[in-house]
């Protein structure tokens, strides 16, 4: 079941690679590469995509990431569903990316869902734009900034202008009052959606916009692309209100860094 979460999260690296000047998507032994060539690492990524059974080809697979990146001078984020890696082979991980230049950053249960229970309390009314013009595209670079603590040129470089013309990675801005207070995005193939970049504004959190928002990303999702499956990787914070949703954990989702 693990696959869901691990197909969704490459699919969103490679729709928001594509066409790129400086993008990269592209196949190596063991490895997928979706990269945006950007400032912002994480979204230079890398990706298993076969079972590593043995020690040898984990580090064959990785090698060939790394050395894709360095001969394109960039920092990269090795992006794992730890299903992907024997259970034998789990433990030292961190060792075997540290042995490379990789620093584990963020663990997240990837979660799954097949529907969405209603929600348990009344939601805040709050007006809902999907990203396609300057000014929603700006609201959602700025609190996803914030959120996120990225600079806003990073946060600027990776959703660009092509995100407003309907594109596959489907953004949305919450305003309450014509001020931004929340954003959500999805991304549908193959029969599942997959959520992200879930964020409320500081200062407008535990009020149930985070919650608002995303149900509305997801509805709108299952309008227009009818998925059997949703998809995510939660925070933390968010943990609790996926579980009342009815998502479940698959598998867990490390992020490594590539080191200074």
């Amino acid at each position: 079941p693990f696959h869901c979460v691990a197909d969704n999260l490459r699919q969103s690296f490679r729709v928001l690679a594509d066409g790129r000047s400086r993008g990269s998507v592209l196949e190596l032994p063991g490895v997928s590469i979706a990269s945006l060539g950007v400032t912002f690492q994480m979204f230079n990524a890398a990706f298993l995509s076969e079972q590593m059974e043995t020690q040898t080809a984990l580090e064959a697979g990785l090698r060939a990431a790394k050395e894709h990146f360095d001969s394109h001078s960039l920092r990269w984020a090795l992006w794992i569903c730890e299903d992907w890696i024997a259970t034998g082979l789990r433990r030292n991980l961190s060792r075997t990316c540290e042995n490379l230049g990789l620093r584990l950053s963020s663990e997240m249960p990837g979660m799954a869902a097949d529907r969405i229970r209603r929600p348990a309390r009344n939601l805040p009314v709050i007006e809902f734009r999907r990203v396609d013009s300057t000014q929603t595209l700006d609201d959602f670079r700025a609190l996803g900034a914030t959120c996120f603590h990225v600079p806003i040129s990073w946060f600027s470089e990776v959703f660009d202008a092509a995100i407003t013309v309907n594109h596959p990675f489907v953004c949305w801005v919450g305003y309450l009052d014509r001020q931004p207070v929340a954003t959500a995005a999805t991304v549908s193939a193959h029969g599942v959606t997959g959520l992200y970049n879930v964020a409320t504004a500081p200062g407008y959190r535990q009020r149930g916009y985070g919650e608002a928002i995303t149900r509305h990303a997801i509805d709108a999702a299952v309008r227009e692309a009818n998925p059997d499956r949703i998809v995510l990787q939660s925070t933390s914070a968010g943990l609790r209100l996926y579980r009342r949703m009815g998502f479940e954990p698959v598998t867990r989702v490390l992020v490594y860094n590539s080191i200074l």
